[in-house]
Formats: C-alpha cells, structure tokens, sequence
C-alpha cells in the first residue's frame, strides 16, 4: 500500500491556549517551509490561506514549491480567526459577512489554482452555534449550502473538501459528523463538493472512523482527503498518532485500501510543548507501520475468522474474499490479531 504523506505547514508554528498566548517562538512560513520539507516521507504541503499564503506571495511559493520538489496538497481558507466570523461565515445573519466569505473563498479558489492544487480544504469552524432558541437551523443550513454550491460551481475543476467536527470554536458544528456532511455535500448537488476525515475529529464525536470512510463511499465517493492525528477522546488535542489508539487506525487504513482510497494522508497536529519537527515525523512512522500490517495481513483482517479460503482461481479468489468480508463478531480472533501484528 503506498500512500502519500503531507503536512499542515502551521503545525510547525506557534501553539498557544486561552492560558499561555505563545509555548514557542513563531517562526516564518519559508523557515517552516524548510523545515516541512526536510521531515522523512513528506511529499506535499497543505496551506493556511492568509496565515501561509494569499494572492501577493503566491508566486513566490509557487516557485518555492518547486525548488523543493513538494505539492500543494491543499489550501485551507482562514474561516475561523478573523474576529469578523465570530458569529458565523456563511451562516452569518449579516448578508455582507456572508458576500466577504464568498469573496475570500472565491479568492483563495483562486490561489489554489495558481498553486496547482486540487483541494480547497473548508473546516467552517465558526459555522455553527453556543445556546438553543438563538439560531435558524434551517436558514443558516441553507445559506451554508448556497454558498458552497456557488463556489463549486464557479471553480468546477477544483474539489471542495468539507472537514467536519462535533465543536470548537462552537458548542456545536452545522459540519460535525460524517453523516450530516454528506448531507451537506450531496445537497449542493455538486460533484466536486466531499468531505474530509480528521481522525481526532471522528474520536470526538463518538464515531468508528473506519465506518465513516465506508460511508463516504457508499454515498458516492465523497471522500476527498483524510487529516491524522490522536486525542483521548473528549478533546481535539492534535496529538501524535499512535499515542492512544492503535486498532482503530488499523481498522481505518484497512477501510481507506478497501474502498480505494487514492489520496494523501496528512498530518494534522498541535504539538503545544513537543518538537514539531519530531512529532510530526513520529505521526508519520506509526501511519506507515499500521499501513504494513494492514498490507502484510490484508487478506486475513478481511476474513478475520481465520479460516483458508479455497480457490481454483484468481477471479474465484477474488469473488469469495468479497463474499467473506471481515468478521467483526469475534472479539478474542481480532485481539489476538492485534497482539500478533503489534508485537510478534
């Protein structure tokens, strides 16, 4: 299985909480750059628009890019740190916060093409909601749809990737789980408008990733791109892969091989107090180390009963491993799988 591997450039800056504005110093964005692109195995490069990138120095990253040898692998809108968004970008009640959304999107679908990338990443993070009886589910819903079918349909060679989480920076998200994203995306009725993975965001919001991938698949296709990272389960806390989970990334990557998943894996991280550097390549080794057990084992998870499947041919082979899809009823096979795998 070989995969590609990119990272969030502003993993590599400064990480602060609402207790500590800054744990480190904030380094330029050619000086992360240079640091991005010396991590093992890093093959692209996601932007955050403004922060990274906008229409004045898009030329000079272009270039950049290219001395490096390095993909733009997405460029991700600033949605969410421009105090004028607090009360929603899209779904904003205020018509001239919407139409400066759609500029600035429009603008950095622009840029994006310029780059040579294929993915507007959109994590509409301030879309959303704090107290009941104080928001229009339905307007704001379809003022979000409204727009994002606009966009697609202007830059229709692009895709639009819809990152969802359950909350932060609100209480709750109009783009939280897998299932109403794809909502979002198919009622745009917009081929080039899917959906974005971050694992960590999946643990938070209760969700089996591996069953969201499946979903996104049975609903068209729709999974344009994937962010990995670990937490504990009630926080986004951008940790490094393996640290909690080690199954479950199993059972995810094993889903991504299945249903054809041909995208990059990106790194997506705050690493408040460790070596960006660091912790981000160690992300990196534990996605590349569940990704050969899933390849070295691949034919057994998918029949994880154990039990030989008898051939006479190739096509037949074929035709009976996808009569026998993985057998999740048997809890002691999986773990004792898992330990195998592991640790030998």
């Amino acid at each position: 299985m070989k995969n590609k591997y990119s990272v969030i450039l502003g993993n590599l800056g400064n990480t602060c909480d609402r207790f500590c504005k800054s744990y480190k110093d904030n380094p330029s964005t050619l000086e992360m750059l240079s640091q991005a692109v010396k991590i093992p195995h890093v093959e692209g490069i996601e932007l955050v628009g403004t922060w990274d990138i906008g229409p004045d120095n898009v030329k000079e990253m272009k270039k950049r890019f290219a001395d490096y040898g390095v993909q733009c692998v997405s460029i991700i809108p600033d949605v969410f740190g421009d105090k004028a968004y607090g009360k929603g970008t899209l779904t904003s009640s205020d018509p001239a916060v919407r139409q400066k959304t759609q500029d600035y999107l429009r603008q950095m679908s622009e840029v994006a093409l310029e780059m040579n990338c294929g993915i507007l990443n959109m994590w509409m993070a301030q879309d959303g909601y704090d107290y009941l009886l104080t928001t229009d589910y339905d307007q704001k819903r379809e003022w979000l749809k409204e727009g994002t079918a606009r966009l697609a349909k202007e830059f229709p060679t692009l895709k639009f990737a819809l990152e969802y989480k359950p909350k932060e920076p609100r209480n709750f998200s109009f783009h939280a789980r897998m299932s109403d994203t794809i909502l979002a995306a198919k009622e745009t009725e917009c081929p080039n408008v899917g959906v974005t993975i971050d694992t960590g965001h999946g643990f938070v919001a209760g969700e089996n990733v591996a069953e969201a991938i499946v979903l996104a698949k049975r609903a068209g296709d729709l999974l344009f791109h994937m962010h990995f990272n670990d937490n504990h389960g009630a926080w986004d806390d951008d940790m490094i892969v393996g640290s909690v989970h080690s199954t479950v990334y199993v059972d995810l990557i094993y889903w991504l091989k299945k249903t054809g998943y041909a995208g990059w894996l990106s790194m997506d991280q705050y690493p408040y107090r460790e070596n960006a550097v660091d912790a981000i390549a160690e992300s990196i080794e534990w996605v590349r180390r569940f990704e050969a057990i899933v390849d070295d084992h691949f034919d057994e998870i998918d029949r994880l009963d154990g039990r030989d499947v008898p051939a006479t041919s190739a096509l037949e082979y074929v035709q009976q491993l996808e009569d026998e899809l993985v057998k999740l009823n048997d809890a002691v096979a999986t773990s004792r799988f898992m330990r195998k795998a592991l640790f030998g």
